[in-house]
């Protein structure tokens, strides 16, 4: 994994090819936003990790770009997928669009978070939802020139859920059951229109 401290745009395929994007240290070291195409697909250069099955889902809360708290804990149901990313990182870019498709087919018996872990100064009243509105923009303006309908992104300006999760790498996603316990989490970019994808899905359903 090579260090995103600084990118240069020739250098934004080849992080694509290598599956996972380090996580910044701080907003100054955060570079603009990516540009790389998500015309091809994801790599599935994935890590999987079930080391944390049965966690159960931590108590974060985190805004939509319209500013409408979601609280993590409260969505059991349905087994559901978090995943964290950044319009920076070009593995997560790359995949954004089977992760779309993916919450448009199985939206009825699947939930689908995207979590966006661009850094930004928060603007809140002190009640820690996290709010940044120079954030939201830029989130919302990257969704929309992507087109991507079927999931509605989620802000996370202070990193809340890459801490709680120790996720270094993104994109990173985290897997739970219906009732709310950690199945699996991997690490790097991934089809999710794959059949392995399905296979994996199955099992926060047994």
């Amino acid at each position: 994994m090579s260090s995103l401290t600084r990118i240069v745009p020739g250098s934004l395929l080849l992080l694509a090819l290598l599956g996972g994007c380090d996580r910044q240290s701080g907003k100054d070291a955060q570079p603009a936003a990516s540009t790389a195409s998500t015309e091809s697909a994801a790599q599935p250069a994935a890590a999987f990790d079930r080391s944390h099955k049965g966690s159960p889902l931590p108590e974060l809360t985190f805004t939509d770009t319209a500013g409408k708290s979601v609280r993590l804990a409260a969505l059991t149901g349905k087994p559901l997928l978090v995943n964290l990313w950044a319009t920076w990182c070009a593995p997560c870019v790359a995949e954004l669009p089977t992760l779309d498709a993916l919450a448009g087919t199985k939206g009825a018996a699947l939930q689908v978070l995207a979590v966006s872990q661009d850094m930004g100064e928060s603007t809140s009243d002190g009640k820690g939802d996290g709010r940044d509105d120079g954030t939201a923009a830029r989130v919302k303006a990257f969704w929309d020139r992507k087109g991507l309908t079927h999931i509605k992104p989620l802000l996370d300006p202070q990193g809340k859920a890459s801490s709680q999760y120790q996720a270094t790498t993104l994109p990173t996603t985290i897997y739970y059951d219906a009732q709310g316990h950690e199945v699996w989490r991997l690490v790097g970019g991934h089809d999710w229109a794959s059949q392995e994808t399905r296979t994996l899905l199955a099992e926060g359903a047994r």
